[in-house]
């Protein structure tokens, strides 16, 4: 699935609320500050603080990223994802945090390969799937 500009720039400008589940079907949601798309398919994400998250994507590599403003940058991203603690990902997301004001060194680099898109505006359209 390809994003737009629009939808890259939802993902990179703000926090966006990743969705994860166990094995058994258990969700769990966090806000990530660290999230940019690397082109039109793929989105990297810095694992700078998960627990459960990263947990849950080892056993189940199936994520969900919703962007913040629903209203403005109304998408839900669905994918899978693959976890790289080192290599040139992981090398990018530890570059974002010596360059963050709080100096973060991620554990890992998450590169989610984006496989359906979702409009969450709310009205009529929520929820339609965007081909």
């Amino acid at each position: 699935m390809t994003m737009t500009k629009e939808m890259m720039e939802a993902v990179e400008k703000d926090l966006v609320f990743v969705a994860t589940a166990t094995e058994d079907g258990v969700p769990n949601v966090v806000p990530i500050g660290f999230a940019r798309p690397l082109d039109d398919e793929t989105i990297l994400i810095a694992d700078n603080y998960m627990n459960k998250t990263r947990k849950n994507l080892e056993k189940n590599p199936k994520i969900s990223i919703v962007t913040k403003d629903a209203m403005k940058c109304p998408y839900q991203f669905k994918g899978t994802v693959e976890i790289f603690e080192s290599g040139k990902y992981f090398d990018t997301v530890t570059e974002w945090g010596q360059n963050a004001m709080t100096k973060l060194t991620p554990k890992a680099a998450i590169l989610m390969k984006v496989e359906e898109i979702y409009s969450i505006q709310p009205g009529p359209e929520a929820g339609k799937k965007i081909e």
